[in-house]
């Protein structure tokens, strides 16, 4: 297949944040996405990189995350070789610096998903090859790129499109939905009660970026004042990993901030569209949700069950799409 998308050289670039990308870029890897999103569903292989060979470096358990870069590497030809927690000395009895010498000697890229930006930033350093950032308490860059290219899917653009999010305003998703749309020019609302209003020096780093694209970045408590004319209102988890001892204060915090359909009423736009990054606690079905309920008696947290099933729901395309643009960012980054 013939690529109709205008090329940019991204060879040998690390994604650590969206920051490290300029908007055309980002853009340039919504439509490779799309493109290796097509030869997929067509069933037409695309294994251009074989003989190559990329870690898969995990302190925190995934599914969405490990499974797109395995069948992604798969897809392009790519041999994987997975480091559990158990596997990694980090920090511990290696650096993370040594560390990157020894995985750069042996290997075409690295993807990290674990705790320290730091240590994502020190392996793109010193290994001599693209890191992908698949997770750090920070930053979740390839999520919000699957996030973008979902919502391009289903609009049509994302320039000026208003992008709701509700919730914990100082994760690692908002932070990245705060920088992936100033690149893209979209008009971002956080809303969140002011103590998980994001942090003041990233809110400002991104505004200014996003003078330069015509969007905006705005923080308000005030739910829904700001719901009118969005196009995809967003929420993750109240709780992120390593925060299981805080369930009962931000329970309590955010529970003006759950997703309901009245909400999504609100926005006054019958096509809006709910996103979530997942997990997502919307019924009893799982272990955690079941221990929550009976702790604080709660059925549903971040999102009703009515929402996440209903037609506005978008969160399994969302999962989904973390393949192919992350088969987009590989590709381009060990671009032959």
């Amino acid at each position: 297949m013939q690529s109709t998308t205008r090329k940019i050289n991204l060879k040998g670039k690390s994604l650590l944040t969206l920051a490290d990308y300029t908007p055309d870029e980002v853009r340039y890897l919504l439509d490779y996405a799309a493109e290796l999103k097509a030869l997929k569903k067509d069933g037409r292989p695309h294994r251009w990189f074989e003989g190559k060979n990329v870690a898969l470096l995990f302190e925190k358990g995934s599914t969405r995350t490990r499974c797109a870069f395995a069948v992604a590497c798969s897809d392009l030809g790519i041999h994987t070789e997975f480091l559990g927690k158990s596997d990694l000395h980090l920090g511990k009895k290696e650096s993370v610096e040594d560390t990157a010498k020894v995985l750069g000697r042996m290997f075409d890229g690295i993807e990290f998903r674990g705790y320290e930006q730091e240590s994502a930033k020190a392996l793109a350093e010193y290994s001599g090859v693209p890191v992908w950032n698949g997770l750090t308490d920070e930053y979740h860059p390839t999520q919000v790129l699957a996030d973008f290219l979902t919502i391009k899917e289903s609009t049509g653009t994302l320039k000026g499109k208003k992008l709701v999010y509700a919730g914990d305003g100082r994760n690692n998703v908002a932070n990245s939905l705060m920088i992936g749309a100033a690149k893209t020019g979209m008009d971002l609302c956080i809303c969140a009660p002011k103590e998980l209003f994001p942090e003041q020096e990233k809110l400002k780093k991104a505004q200014e970026m996003a003078q330069h694209t015509e969007g905006s970045i705005t923080v308000s408590e005030h739910f829904e004042e700001v719901l009118k004319g969005a196009s995809a209102v967003y929420t993750d988890v109240w709780v992120s990993m390593g925060e299981e001892d805080q369930f009962e204060k931000r329970i309590n915090l955010l529970k003006p901030y759950q997703i309901t359909m009245d909400v999504m009423r609100k926005t006054r736009n019958e096509d809006v569209l709910f996103m979530h990054c997942l997990p997502a606690f919307h019924n009893l079905e799982t272990e955690t949700a079941k221990e929550v309920h009976e702790k604080f008696g709660l059925e549903e947290m971040e999102v009703t069950d009515e929402v996440f099933r209903s037609k506005h729901s978008c969160v399994f395309d969302q999962a989904e799409n973390r393949l192919h643009t992350i088969k987009a960012l590989i590709a381009a980054t060990l671009e032959k």
